[in-house]
């Protein structure tokens, strides 16, 4: 799926330029705080000159795990390549990129959870779904991308649809799509990643990418989230 003509019309609910409202959520109004048993760990010293292995890494870390962006998109572009040589077509191509974002996605929320867990004594779940995509429009986009979104947006005619808008994909930066695949979004694969992570969320939804391009951005992409029903029954139940 690639072309998207916005057929509704929408509301923004965060852009770029309201960064701080995120970082100043009050999780009192829409969150559940929960604790885990912490398990009392030895560290075992290790002989000099022996290089670390990487599962002994400290997870918490994060300064000096990232990738540099040039391995990403070549292993991006690779596995774009393989699935391709193993499709039937565009949607075939689109549904295995969108798996192996889900699989992603699972990942980075398990991650992400660790993280807040060894972060605070009071780790929050949200219960809410404007907190969570805004979660997902910051914390795993930049876990992911190395960067948050650039806006949320809201369907003003359809209650169950919401729009992640990102720019710049950097999936997407160095990827030539040939002209008889001109309707292939790769970004589908971020459309997994959003779609795992709403699930593990507890906001069960439908989630595709569709191209949208600006005369500034030509690569922007609009990624669709489409809601469950009990998810919009459970909001009117906890307003």
């Amino acid at each position: 799926m690639s072309s998207y003509a916005q057929p509704h019309s929408r509301v923004s609910v965060l852009s770029t330029s309201s960064q701080s409202s995120v970082e100043h959520l009050s999780p009192a109004a829409s969150s559940t705080r929960f604790s885990l048993p912490s398990i009392p760990t030895t560290p075992q010293p290790k002989p000099a000159g022996v290089r670390p292995n990487i599962y002994d890494r400290n997870l918490n870390k994060t300064r000096i795990t990232e990738v540099s962006a040039a391995a990403f998109t070549f292993l991006f572009s690779e596995t774009v390549q393989y699935t391709q040589k193993r499709v039937s077509g565009i949607n075939d191509l689109e549904r295995r990129l969108n798996t192996l974002g889900y699989r992603i996605g699972t990942r980075v929320l398990e991650l992400m959870v660790w993280r807040a867990e060894g972060q605070s004594k009071a780790p929050k779940r949200e219960i809410r779904l404007l907190p969570a995509l805004m979660s997902i429009h910051t914390q795993v986009w930049r876990a992911v991308f190395g960067k948050p979104a650039d806006a949320i947006e809201k369907s003003v005619d359809n209650a169950d649809e919401y729009m992640i808008v990102d720019n710049d994909p950097l999936i997407e930066r160095y990827i030539s799509v040939p002209r008889d695949m001109s309707q292939l979004s790769c970004s589908s694969f971020t459309a997994g990643i959003v779609e795992a992570v709403l699930d593990g969320l507890g906001f069960p939804a439908r989630v595709t990418a569709h191209s949208t391009p600006k005369a500034q951005y030509p690569s922007c992409t609009t990624i669709l989230i489409k809601l469950e029903k009990s998810v919009l029954e459970r909001e009117e139940v906890l307003k």
